[in-house]
Formats: C-alpha cells, sequence, structure tokens
C-alpha cells in the first residue's frame, strides 16, 4: 500500500525538522517545500507556525499559502493546522495591540490569554471532543504546548442541518482555550503534536491514516 503524501509548507516559520521526523515515523511520505502545486497535489497539507502571529501571515501570504489552503479546502482536501498554523486559521490575531486578518476558515479572535505565567509552556491534558477520530486512543494524554496566545471563545453555528459543527477539544491555563478542531478536511491543534511524545505521534497517526 502507497504511503500517503503529506506536504509540509515551508514560508519561512515553524518546527520543519520535528514535523517532518514525526509525520515520517507514523508512515506519511513526507516533502517540505514552499511549491503551490506540489501542495495542491499532496495527499494532506500541514501548515506549521511558530512565533507572531502576523509574521507568520506574511509568510504565508509570500507563498500564496492562503490561496492554497481556500483552494484545498474547497475541493474536500485534508489540511492540518499546527501552533501558530492553527491560529492564522481564524479571522484575526490581535498581538501588542495590532490586529492583523487571518485566513478566516473559522469565526474567533486570537488573543493574549489571561494567566499567572506566560508563556504556557509545557505539558497539559485537554478536554477531547466527543467523538474526537483525531484523539482516538490518546484520552488522558498529556500534550505540549508552547504560546501566549489562543483563541479563548468558540462562536461557530452550523448554518443549516446538513452542515456539522466542529468538534473542539479545550485546555485549561489561566483559563480555558481551544487546543483542537475537527472540522471535516481541516483539523488544527494549538500544542505541537511532533514534540508531545507517544501521545502526540499517535494523535499525528490517526491524521495521516484518515488521509488514505
Amino acid at each position: 500500500m502507497t504511503s500517503p503524501s503529506v506536504h509540509i509548507l515551508d514560508y519561512g516559520s515553524g518546527n520543519l525538522r520535528s514535523a517532518h521526523r514525526a509525520l515520517e515515523k507514523v508512515g506519511a511520505d513526507v516533502t517540505v517545500s514552499a511549491d503551490f502545486d506540489a501542495a495542491m497535489q499532496a495527499d494532506g497539507l500541514v501548515v506549521p507556525g511558530v512565533g507572531a502571529y502576523a509574521a507568520c501571515m506574511q509568510g504565508i501570504r509570500s507563498v500564496r499559502g492562503d490561496v492554497l489552503v481556500g483552494r484545498r479546502l474547497a475541493g474536500g482536501r485534508p489540511v492540518l493546522g499546527i501552533c501558530v498554523g492553527m491560529q492564522v486559521l481564524f479571522d484575526q490575531g490581535v498581538e501588542h495591540g495590532i490586529q492583523t486578518e487571518g485566513l478566516g476558515e473559522w469565526p474567533g479572535v486570537v488573543e493574549a490569554l489571561v494567566a499567572p505565567v506566560l508563556p504556557h509552556m509545557g505539558w497539559n491534558t485537554v478536554q477531547i471532543a466527543p467523538d474526537s477520530t483525531l484523539f482516538e486512543g490518546v484520552a488522558g494524554e498529556r500534550f505540549y504546548f508552547v504560546h501566549s496566545y489562543a483563541v479563548r471563545s468558540w462562536d461557530f453555528v452550523a448554518q443549516n442541518e446538513r452542515q456539522a459543527a466542529p468538534k473542539v477539544t479545550w485546555s485549561h491555563h489561566g483559563e480555558d482555550f481551544v487546543a483542537a478542531i475537527e472540522n471535516g478536511p481541516l483539523c488544527a491543534t494549538q500544542f505541537h503534536p511532533e514534540k508531545s511524545g507517544d501521545a502526540g505521534l499517535h494523535l499525528l497517526s490517526n491524521w495521516v491514516r484518515s488521509l488514505r
């Protein structure tokens, strides 16, 4: 059986080497580049992200990543966002008073967590969404987070009865925040599965299996 092809979008930000190794370890045929056509043709696309929201959005737009994500999702082709790669999928991010337009795939604002210690760095539990596919087999496990900003509320409303509501997984650091979302072909995690040990590898394996 041919391994699912996964393309990691290289737009100048993200933990590319660790993500590459982790995805190969769970059976994916992985490539890393900014090549638009190669990213379109892959079975799955990973959008990583580390650092400032505005810088990540600038990098994504510079390689037409905004167009790429939109076209893939319009065709029902899977996309996985990681860390800031998840945050940019929302309407906007606000950092140090600067508002930056995101990709707008989900409603919501990425903003600073209200917590006694920032960044939120280390291992944390999550409250898994019912009937989750992404988290199958990892209930009760901890995942590795490094962030100071997050989506603190979720107001998505299905437009009609045929539209399934996304599955939202939460975590807590000072307050509740969105830790992961499963929304048809679009999935994302605020934590780093590639740095989350066996639990993270299991989650990535679940996603890669869904590409077959």
